[in-house]
């Protein structure tokens, strides 16, 4: 669980931490005949990140983006997410979430640009905050080879069963990780900046945990 970082119950109005200490209990999508088209959910850093939708809170709304390349001459449909990370709440253990909600951008100068596709407010298998997100028949996400796109995975939660943090991880693969805080209730990043920089020497990991799995159809 994360450590005293700064939450209390929700009548208190407390803000939350946006950097949180975390055990990770990771889960696997069972999606059937799907690959494993992208894994960064390793090299553990045990720091979290907020990454919420508050349910009445909204100068708190806080999301977390990480990047990824599809490879020339592949199309990726993205059927699952896989995500680690953690929930916070003083007082109680913490979560669920009420859902998932998760995001694909172009990439526009190394950080989320134009929104390309969305899969929202779906409940996935939750292991004490990681979550494995199988998008459903509705949702259709394909993206195309040879472009960098970044992905976001936000958890929608009521403030009296606490917050939920994007696990960070040790190592970076492509561009750092972007967080925003739009409301601007926690700090200074109302639009999309490095992660690191938002939150500050905390000692939090330059990328996110997080997998994507699917269909690759060779063109």
């Amino acid at each position: 669980m994360f450590c005293a970082a700064g939450a209390s119950l929700a009548a208190e109005r407390a803000r939350p931490a946006t950097h949180l200490r975390s055990d990770v209990h990771r889960v696997i999508a069972a999606v059937p005949g799907a690959l494993t088209l992208y894994d960064q959910n390793s090299d553990d850093n045990g720091l979290a990140v907020l990454s919420t939708d508050f349910d009445s809170l909204d100068s708190w709304d806080s999301y977390g983006a990480d990047d990824f390349i599809v490879p020339a001459g592949h199309k990726w449909r993205i059927e699952a997410v896989e995500v680690s990370g953690a929930y916070n709440c003083e007082g109680c253990d913490g979560g669920p979430a009420r859902s998932e909600s998760v995001f694909f951008y172009k990439d526009k100068k190394g950080q989320p640009g134009k929104l390309v596709a969305k899969c929202e407010a779906i409940k996935g298998a939750d292991n004490k905050g990681s979550f494995a997100i199988q998008f459903p028949q509705s949702c259709k996400v394909g993206l195309n080879g040879g472009k960098r796109y970044w992905v976001s995975v936000v958890a929608a939660m009521d403030f009296a069963f606490g917050f939920w943090g994007w696990e960070t991880r040790n190592t970076q693969e492509g561009k750092p990780s972007m967080w925003e805080n739009p409301g601007g209730g926690l700090n200074d990043c109302v639009s999309w900046d490095v992660m690191t920089k938002c939150q500050g020497d905390a000692g939090e990991g330059p990328d996110f945990m997080f997998a994507l799995k699917g269909k690759d159809i060779l063109k």
